[in-house]
């Protein structure tokens, strides 16, 4: 009984990763110009992004730390 359920979890893991691969294979786009307001938005979050203290740049890396961590537990790996 353990090796067909075995074999049916290894054959649902393989057609999964096979679905995955049909449905992730898009051609690379190119990347768009930015131009007008939408420029203007991107330079000052850039520049934004650069006057953050090293206590902010820690706190965000830790928020991310931990988001990282929980999408670890919920994520489920077919190997």
């Amino acid at each position: 009984m353990r090796i067909i359920i075995l074999k049916i979890y290894s054959y649902l893991c393989t057609r999964y990763n096979t679905l995955m691969r049909i449905i992730m294979a898009r051609p690379i786009r190119e990347t768009p110009v930015l131009k007008g307001e939408d420029a203007f938005n991107f330079e000052m979050r850039r520049l934004e992004v650069e006057h953050m203290s090293k206590e902010q740049r820690a706190e965000n890396r830790r928020k991310l730390d931990e988001r990282i961590a929980n999408a670890k537990n919920k994520i489920e790996w077919c190997w």
